[in-house]
């Protein structure tokens, strides 16, 4: 890999710090490097116009972008990175950092070894959500994460119907509704009671917000299912949420229809294993027994 990319989280004074450590880094090694834009404007650095980039552009010229910050910052750079073959390194500057999971002390020598080859990549699909009004598209998008229906500034419940290959599930009322990607099952979706979803299986998670009936439980569907919900009870208009960044408003009677989407590549060290990944950020309990030999 000779080209990389670098985004940032914006307003994060490490992440801008690391980033033009980073971007020398890589100078020295003499790679090419293209900084987002955004993050251009606010360290001044580039001096001609080759040297940056609009994220939206990044995904065709660069082999490689590295992203400095926490899920919320990589979410928001993977969605412009949808079908593409660019792999995306998360160095982790948030919280639990399911996806970003390269501690920042590791930064260097992580990248190093990507220059070297020596990297997995992982595929993750999206989620693709339209909104209708009868036979009118109001807004469509994309969620790396999940897609969430949900009441807005009012206090009650909504209710809405679900179904699936035209096939009704349930009608529910609560608070809303998560559909999860298996890359989105650690997220909002585990917090509401969800299943966590290994990312090799390719499945979405239903899972109830609060539903008003101990009836309603989790569901996975398969990923090439047509889920459409309706929403069918609102005192004032709902919202549907894609990965917590982008918002749009549904009405009493909307339709919204969320399907598998492209997919996105981020990329791993060698050594990385997902069940560690898990015990060391849920802090699960237990610890592996030692073998005779040790």
């Amino acid at each position: 890999m000779n080209c990389i990319g670098i985004s940032s989280k914006l307003g994060d004074k490490r992440a801008i710090e690391l980033a033009v450590e980073l971007r020398a880094w890589l100078m020295a090694r003499q790679c090419t490097v293209k900084v987002d834009s955004n993050l251009a404007d606010v360290i001044g650095i580039g001096t001609t116009a080759d040297d940056i980039l609009p994220l939206g552009q990044m995904a065709d010229q660069v082999e490689l972008v590295v992203v400095l910050g926490g899920d919320g910052t990589l979410l928001h750079v993977a969605r412009q990175f949808i079908d593409s073959q660019t792999p995306i390194l998360g160095i982790n500057l948030g919280r639990l950092g399911f996806l970003t999971e390269t501690p920042i002390g590791s930064m260097f020598d992580a990248v190093a070894e990507i220059l070297d080859g020596n990297l997995k990549t992982k595929h993750h699909f999206s989620l693709h959500a339209e909104i209708w009004r009868g036979d009118e598209k109001l807004g469509e998008g994309f969620a790396m994460n999940d897609v969430v229906l949900q009441r807005r500034a009012h206090p009650r419940m909504i209710g809405f119907e679900l179904l699936a290959r035209d096939q009704l599930v349930f009608r529910m009322r609560g608070d809303g509704l998560v559909l999860a990607t298996p890359a989105g099952s650690t997220a909002y979706a585990l917090s509401a009671g969800g299943p966590i979803v290994h990312p090799e299986v390719d499945a979405i998670s239903v899972v109830p917000v609060c539903p008003h009936t101990l009836s309603n439980r989790p569901i996975i569907v398969p990923a090439n299912d047509v889920i459409q919900l309706r929403l069918i009870e609102s005192p004032l208009p709902a919202s549907l949420n894609l990965d917590g960044q982008e918002h749009m408003v549904v009405n009493e009677g909307d339709r919204v229809l969320i399907r598998k989407g492209g997919m996105i590549s981020l990329v791993y060290l060698p050594e990385r294993h997902y069940y560690q990944v898990l015990r060391s950020k849920l802090n699960w309990a237990g610890q592996v027994e030692k073998g005779p030999e040790n």
